[in-house]
């Protein structure tokens, strides 16, 4: 018997008695309302880095919030919607929330290309000082979006992936490389025989059929080990700290309550700490793992290689400053000036 039927024959049974049913209904306790619920779309496993960012935000609102609300992470693309398309989900009010890849959100704003510019950072610590610098650009670029900027995920640093060994200028020449981003396109199309951006989950049968033989890649968590069944080299090129951002749409966030509001915002920096936190010894630990399962690393890749790549990439970050706004331009130049 459910809860409202039992109320009901206690109403009956106390106003035949001759008592007032009107005391009963306020004595007696109150139905628990129901939590909220927001899906986290993530085109990433759960194993990467970005998923076990969404499992931990999720862990965080619900003890920061009581269980009033619950965040129900859904990744690996089974929302059946890429990074930039979540974006618009987001946007658009078919999904609470998303974690996107930055470099991914290019076409949308140039801004998003940021964390991903060549050989730009070259440590966690220097992709965290960059992050902090542009954040406020960040928020205003998700606020036009109807969204607001929850956390963010950094990633390993960018390597290349390969089916033989980058070990001189011909062998870089030869690659088909899958890039996470319009400048790695770029980049690439200047060093080797073909580059283009495609999702990491449509990538795998590309890589089958010999469309691609490289991929731009940290190969973090569950990525890599999808990667290290069909390319077996990884040269550390470290070419870029990129990040995934946590966002939520305004319209799911405005109708929160202050408090629960107050709750996820330390939800979401919570996350981000740990985020940065757990980048100490991955890429120790992604190593480990690699060559247990037959991976070839180059931790220092041949000079005429990373001169190539080096020059290739100077050009693309003078294009990417030609297309942001001052604002923009004027955190890339702090921060180099910095280093």
């Amino acid at each position: 018997m459910t809860l409202s039927i039992l109320r009901a024959a206690g109403l009956a049974f106390l106003v035949a008695g001759g008592l007032n049913a009107a005391a009963f209904a306020q004595s007696a306790p109150p139905a628990k309302s129901e939590p909220v619920v927001w899906e986290l779309i993530d085109e990433y496993p759960a194993s990467a880095i970005p998923g076990q960012a969404d499992a931990t935000f999720a862990a965080a609102v619900e003890k920061a919030t009581g269980g009033k609300l619950v965040i129900q992470p859904i990744p690996d693309a089974k929302s059946g919607l890429r990074s930039r398309e979540q974006l618009k989900a987001v946007s658009e009010g078919r999904f609470a929330m998303a974690d996107s890849f930055g470099g991914a959100l290019a076409e949308d704003s140039p801004l998003f290309l940021l964390s991903s510019l060549p050989f730009l950072t070259a440590s966690a610590d220097e992709a965290r000082q960059l992050y902090v610098a542009a954040r406020p650009l960040y928020e205003a670029e998700f606020a036009r979006r109807g969204q607001k900027l929850l956390f963010v995920t950094p990633w390993p640093p960018s390597g290349i992936w390969s089916a033989e060994a980058v070990s001189s200028p011909a062998a870089l020449k030869a690659l088909k490389i899958r890039t996470y981003d319009q400048t790695g396109a770029e980049l690439f199309a200047a060093t080797s025989t073909r580059a283009a951006v495609v999702s990491f989950s449509d990538l795998m049968p590309k890589l089958k059929t010999g469309e691609f033989n490289a991929v731009l890649s940290s190969g973090d968590g569950g990525a890599g080990r999808e990667l290290w069944v069909h390319v077996r080299h990884f040269s550390q090129i470290t070419y870029a700290v990129p990040l995934s951002f946590g966002t939520v749409s305004l319209t799911a966030w405005n109708a929160l309550d202050p408090q629960t509001q107050a709750a996820v915002l330390r939800a979401g920096e919570e996350t981000t700490q740990a985020q940065w936190k757990a980048m100490e010894g991955r890429v120790a630990a992604n190593y480990q793992r690699m060559r247990e399962n037959g991976v070839v690393i180059d931790e220092a890749p041949p000079a005429a290689v990373m001169d190539l790549l080096r020059t290739a990439a100077s050009k693309s970050i003078v294009r990417w400053r030609t297309t942001v706004t001052p604002e923009a331009a004027a955190v890339l130049d702090t921060f180099a000036a910095t280093r």
